[in-house]
């Protein structure tokens, strides 16, 4: 596959370089995230809609930094096509993790710019992000895409991902990449909240309930801020190959949707070029 050559001599290229001095030796692990609009970053015009990835600082120490390059609507197809890789590849080090989500766009199979098959075409693209990162000496973990809210009219959950967290489980498996199985974890908390309550971690708001959305909004597949926080939470604390966790912190359940920030820009949606 001819991708995959191009983004492995990619990865080469940025490759650290071998007697690096003792300040470069000692900077600060970093966690990069690539994936979809549940993970990405969203900006004050969107509060409290919030993504995993930009709660993810929230129970890591300080001692770690988080690049959180997931993008709105990319599927593991389109995040690679528009480069995106590529600038993760350009900055992660050795010792660095590479967290990869990807499943909910590239379900949307009639449409050429996103959509994958799981047994093939996505398999594929997600090799890119492990060899690249491997590459790299940095550290990859497949997240499967975090599931839905979905209920039927009796309140029974069920899944809405089809065969794209297996197709995601096997490749982990083959390639002895770590795993965090996102979709079974999310499942397991929204059946237990009920349907009911798991509108307060998705993106439930009544009218005038927010300045942003003064007409409400009923979104099953985003968060709000506490969900963004909980769905994190799931990530680092099953995470155990991700540098930082902090333990004290996965421990609480009093954390506050405040400890989230929300900068003036989406940043992932500001980078020229894009």
């Amino acid at each position: 596959m001819e991708i995959r050559r191009r983004t492995l001599l990619r990865a080469g290229a940025f490759a650290a370089v071998p007697g690096l001095g003792h300040h470069q030796r000692r900077r600060k692990p970093t966690v990069f995230v690539a994936g979809d609009s549940t993970a990405a970053t969203y900006a004050t015009a969107d509060h409290p809609r919030a993504g995993w990835g930009q709660a993810l600082p929230v129970f890591l120490h300080d001692d770690v930094r988080v690049v959180n390059e997931a993008l709105s609507g990319a599927s593991s197809k389109s995040f690679y096509d528009l480069g995106r890789l590529d600038r993760i590849l350009t900055a992660i080090k050795p010792g660095d993790t590479l967290l990869v989500s990807f499943g909910h766009n590239d379900e949307k199979i009639t449409d050429p710019a996103r959509g994958t098959d799981p047994w093939t075409t996505f398999q594929d693209h997600l090799r890119l992000y492990l060899d690249g990162a491997r590459a790299a000496r940095a550290t990859p973990i497949l997240v499967t895409p975090v599931e839905r809210r979905r209920f039927t009219s009796a309140g029974t959950p069920y899944l809405s991902h089809g065969e794209y967290p297996a197709a995601m489980i096997a490749l982990a498996a083959e390639t002895g990449t770590p795993l965090i199985d996102l979709t079974r974890l999310s499942f397991e908390l929204w059946s237990a909240l009920g349907p009911e309550t798991t509108k307060d971690y998705l993106l439930w708001l009544e009218a005038g309930e927010s300045v942003n959305y003064p007409d409400g909004v009923q979104d099953n597949t985003h968060f709000q801020a506490h969900g963004a926080i909980e769905v994190a939470r799931l990530v680092v604390a099953t995470g155990r190959e991700i540098p930082g966790r902090n333990r004290r912190a996965l421990h609480r359940t009093d954390i506050p949707d405040t400890v989230l920030t929300w900068p003036p820009t989406r940043p992932a949606e500001s980078i020229e070029g894009v």
